[in-house]
């Protein structure tokens, strides 16, 4: 996996998508199962569009994929984006051939 010096925007969405904490227990909860968007929902104290505006961010990030079964709409985590994620994290943390921030002589 090549990285560019300040991340692509595939990564930089997907970590937009994981900046909200309702998000990440989204996301905690998938780790076991595929989940009904009714589901997720009893799990959270929030609005049914609530729901939808955070499962649309999840979904465009390619973090999670959903799946229409008859009226019922199905979320499961994309592992193969998350573990790309992952990958790229550990990569900027260990990516040291260049200073992460530039030293000034006022310090």
């Amino acid at each position: 996996m090549e990285h560019k010096g300040k991340g692509s925007s595939k990564e930089l969405l997907k970590l937009k998508a994981l900046s909200e904490e309702i998000r990440l227990n989204i996301i905690s909860l998938l780790t076991t199962e595929p989940l009904c968007a009714c589901d997720i929902l009893e799990s959270f104290n929030i609005t049914q569009p609530t729901l939808s505006y955070h499962m649309k961010l999840l979904t465009s990030s390619g973090l999670v994929v959903s799946k229409r079964k008859g009226k019922w709409i199905y979320y499961s985590l994309h592992e193969e984006e998350m573990d790309e994620l992952i990958e790229y994290l550990k990569h900027i943390s260990t990516n040291r051939s260049l200073p992460l921030v530039k030293s000034c002589s006022n310090c």
